[in-house]
């Protein structure tokens, strides 16, 4: 297996997992439960919190990567 596609599948998963922690628990700071009983509008921005958090961190995973393959090709 090429370690370059190790890297990048490891590094999209610490991202995107570490992401949607912090998007958790920023709403719970805000009081939006996903968990909550029912789809109330505030376990939906909540969930909405948790994918957008996802998002970029698998955003910053990817650019951080391609810093790192920028820096070894100079």
């Amino acid at each position: 297996m090429d370690k370059s596609l190790w890297i990048e599948g490891v590094s999209d998963a610490v991202g995107f997992i570490g992401g949607a922690l912090l998007g958790y628990w920023a709403g719970l700071l805000l009081g939006l439960d996903i968990f909550a009983a029912g789809y109330t509008n505030a376990s939906i921005a909540g969930i909405a919190l948790v994918g957008l958090g996802g998002g970029l961190g698998l955003q910053l995973a990817r650019r951080w990567r391609s810093t790192k393959n920028r820096t070894k090709e100079d």
